[in-house]
């Protein structure tokens, strides 16, 4: 699924300027602790978390994830959008919860296959 489309099924506000919105989600992941982030987020995956400082944008950049959703309407800070911008890491804001956007983004990439 393309970044594009995933941000019109989760409502996203997209909170960055001339950003890639074009990527190709493989998957997502949720966490705020980064160094657990940094070990177990993959590639192309998505990146759920209630953080918004600067440095969410230095892991995402690392692993190559598509993209941040601050959930909860967390508000972030300007100098992360500023460098999220000049990373070409797309930062996007939903007011759900992480349980919320977890659930619907599983039920999207996996075509509602409850796993046993």
């Amino acid at each position: 699924m393309k970044l594009t489309e995933l941000i019109e099924k989760l409502n996203l506000k997209i909170l960055t300027q001339g950003v890639n919105l074009e990527k190709k989600v493989e998957g997502g992941y949720a966490g705020d602790l980064l160094s657990w982030v940094m070990a177990h987020a993959k590639e192309n995956q998505v990146w759920i978390t209630i953080q918004s400082h600067q440095n969410i944008v230095a892991v995402a950049s690392l692993l190559g994830l598509c993209a941040i959703i601050v959930a909860e309407g967390v508000e972030v800070e300007e100098n992360t959008l500023k460098k999220a911008e000049e990373e070409n890491i797309p930062i996007l804001s939903s007011e759900k919860s992480t349980f919320e956007l977890c659930g619907i983004l599983y039920n999207l990439l996996n075509g509602s296959k409850i796993p046993c």
